[in-house]
């Protein structure tokens, strides 16, 4: 099957076209901030606990839906492919968030200081950290499909990451944080990790029991209900940070741009890493587009929960993961595609 052909097949309509929506929820919270200020200070006022409620509430409904998916007890899948799965974690764990701490040092703190706010460069580089410390989940379900992946393989790699980060996610961007000179609050941190990880998969455990007594086509049928829920929480989240970010994106237009740059140089430097390390190990092709896709696309919507809650709507760090939303389908599509087109490549004695 070819690509454009897996792409009609396996993308929903909010999939498939999710960098038109997120262009237009940018342009409709920036007009909604400029038009009705007080409406969007009241929805900022809204905290318990330094958490925003309405976007708490969008978050849960944005991640709860992807993590119903995960079936912690393909875990035991793990052993059929080690080293696919020592690939993508050395990837994701090791090289991903770490090369992310350098190039938003290289080019936030270096080469694009002077068109950037001087203000927001460390909350800029601690949104990029954010967004590659935290390996993708539901998505990848998405671009295994498309390339023809190992759904075992897809399955159980995508719980060992969600399990890993249950305990990693935490001290990781800490230590990455603190290499770089942002300072932020562990009690800050650790709810975060309670609140947008910890939670969500308990309750997304129970939701996944619950829809499976009626069998797989009942579960099948639900989760196509509900599956657009993720999306349009997405979508209702960022129209509520454009809001806040309006006047710095009016001021100042090229800053999306710029924070793209070290987030794709991120993505296809991982992920050409994970191909090759698979084919150097000598895995087959049905792993090593997985593992590629895995260990280069990230887990956005985390991204943007910790972001809001450790540095605000207003802050540097909420806009770079977003970024990281806007360009997320066209560059793994384009991934996509270039796996897909090299197979021969890759399985040439």
């Amino acid at each position: 099957m070819s690509a454009k052909l897996a792409v009609g097949a396996s993308l929903s309509v909010f999939e498939r076209y999710l960098t038109l929506w997120v262009f237009l929820c940018i342009v409709a919270g920036i007009t909604l901030g400029q038009t009705l200020p007080g409406v969007f200070q009241a929805i900022g006022r809204m905290e318990y606990a330094q958490v925003n409620l309405p976007v708490g509430l969008l978050i849960w409904v944005m991640i709860i839906p992807m993590l119903v998916k995960v079936d912690f007890g393909a875990l035991h899948e793990v052993r059929k492919h080690v080293r696919g799965i020592g690939v993508t974690l050395f990837v994701n764990w090791l090289v991903k968030p770490f090369s992310m701490a350098f190039l938003g040092w290289l080019f936030i703190r270096q080469i694009f200081a002077p068109y950037l706010p001087a203000d927001q460069l460390d909350s800029y580089i601690a949104g990029l950290i954010l967004l590659a410390a935290a390996p993708c989940t539901a998505m990848v379900f998405v671009w295994s499909r498309l390339t023809n992946g190992d759904p075992l393989f897809t399955l159980s790699q995508v719980a060992l990451n969600d399990t890993i980060m249950i305990f990693a996610f935490a001290p990781l961007v800490a230590f990455l944080l603190g290499i770089s000179a942002i300072s932020v609050p562990w009690d800050t941190l650790f709810t975060s990790v309670v609140l947008y990880i910890v939670i969500p998969v308990i309750l997304a455990q129970l939701l996944r029991k619950t829809l499976l007594r009626g069998g797989q086509g009942a579960f099948d049928a639900a989760m196509e209900k509900i599956g657009p829920w993720s999306i349009s929480a997405l979508l209702a989240t960022l129209v509520l940070l454009f809001a806040f970010q309006g006047k710095a994106i009016i001021k100042q237009p090229l800053v999306i741009a710029l924070i793209a740059v070290p987030i794709l140089i991120q993505v296809f430097f991982n992920s050409a890493l994970a191909y090759w390390l698979n084919k150097k190990f000598g895995e087959t092709h049905s792993v090593a587009c997985p593992s590629a896709l895995i260990g280069a696309s990230n887990f956005f919507e985390l991204a943007v929960a910790a972001a809001i809650s450790l540095f605000g709507f207003e802050s540097g760090a909420a806009l770079a993961t977003v970024v990281g939303v806007l360009i997320e389908v066209p560059v793994m599509l384009l991934v996509v595609k270039v796996v897909n087109a090299s197979k021969g490549w890759y399985e040439a004695a």
